[in-house]
């Protein structure tokens, strides 16, 4: 294993841990990120000669993916930079100077990161609207609303999390997260935590998931975050029944959440429609899975049980008109001209004579 030299930019022979890390960096990142970071600062003091990716996972008690993985965070944001050898090893790690970032931040904001959006927000750039116009806060009633400690807090923490000053438009729009949607200052603050972790830093986006919540009703963070993790699982349970390995396009969100909200169905159901397309088809089909979801949801199908007993229906009804079918294939037609007058009705004895006779005129 390749050892690792350390050093930092601004100088340091103790162990400092710079204010901006604690109140900016440190609150977003996680704990194993930040006892990493903690201890390249302690190495600085005292480094050792065989530092290493092992080195750091051995005396952190983590693994080197771990440690690859805190780097990698703190190299994307800016906190540390890394050199690498043609191998794509870690050969240098420099600590930099986070007042340095500060200033740079100022003179020149960081660009939006553009990238797909997450699978719950569905399509509320398309279809939410706000059920009325946003209203435009005065300057007394934001005097008003700034008094309140709970805002102040908010306020703060969101410069915070944004690494950078509010701007009057992002104050407008907090304010009506708090007094126009009646959300509160931890729900505001994770809903922009679910955000930026998505790379959305736009107030537009921001906004569109706030209504999203509004709609359904997420008036706290737990259920905020049951609703994710609900609408993740359905497009998990979704896409593995049809072995897809992509983001859902619009018309399919709009489908699953037919099918899971609308129709009210359970995983195990709508996973038995999508197994039903594949073999049906061969192939993944969300119209034709929608078509089977919306037959048993016009049929009452609340459950597998119903399933069966559906099935079992449809198999009798199937059974009774292939049967009315054959019946009608060797019924003779009562309408026909040939029957329009009365028919002869022949004895045993009859039909024995008719025989006889063919017999004897086929022998002579």
């Amino acid at each position: 294993m390749n050892n690792i030299s350390l050093s930092i930019s601004s100088g340091s022979n103790s162990t400092v841990i710079s204010n901006r890390f604690i109140d900016v960096y440190m609150p977003k990142a996680s704990g194993s990120y930040v006892k990493v970071y903690i201890y390249l600062l302690r190495c600085l003091s005292d480094p050792a000669s065989n530092m290493s990716l092992s080195y750091i996972a051995d005396k952190l008690d983590e693994t080197e993916k771990d440690i690859n993985r805190a780097l990698a965070y703190w190299e994307k944001n800016s906190v540390i930079a890394i050199k690498r050898d043609s191998f794509q090893r870690i050969t240098d790690i420099t600590l930099l100077n986070l007042e340095r970032n500060k200033q740079a931040e100022a003179e020149e904001p960081a660009p939006e990161i553009v990238e797909e959006e997450p699978f719950y927000v569905k399509e509320v750039f398309a279809t939410t609207t706000s059920p009325q116009p946003r209203p435009t806060y005065s300057d007394s009633q934001i005097t008003q609303l700034l008094e309140v400690d709970e805002v102040k807090w908010l306020l703060q923490m969101l410069e915070q999390r944004l690494k950078r000053l509010l701007k009057p438009a992002d104050l407008q729009l907090v304010l009506y997260f708090f007094e126009g949607l009646g959300f509160s200052a931890d729900l505001i603050l994770h809903l922009y935590d679910y955000c930026l972790d998505k790379n959305k830093k736009n107030n537009s986006y921001i906004e569109a998931v706030a209504l999203a919540w509004a709609e359904d009703g997420i008036d706290s963070i737990s259920k905020a975050e049951a609703a994710s993790a609900s609408y993740n699982q359905n497009f998990t349970t979704v896409f593995r029944a049809f072995g897809l390995n992509r983001a859902p396009a619009p018309v399919e969100q709009q489908l699953m959440k037919r099918w899971f909200e609308t129709f009210g169905f359970g995983s195990d159901i709508v996973t038995e429609a999508c197994n039903r397309t594949m073999l049906a088809i061969n192939k993944p089909d969300f119209k034709y899975a929608d078509k089977i979801l919306e037959n048993w949801y016009t049929k009452g199908v609340k459950q597998m049980d119903d399933v069966v007993v559906n099935d079992s229906e449809h198999s009798k009804s199937a059974s009774q008109t292939s049967g009315s079918q054959r019946s009608n294939i060797t019924r003779p037609f009562q309408n026909n001209k040939f029957n329009l007058f009365p028919q002869r009705r022949y004895t045993e004895e009859e039909y024995s004579s008719m025989e006889q006779r063919l017999l004897n005129k086929q022998q002579g």
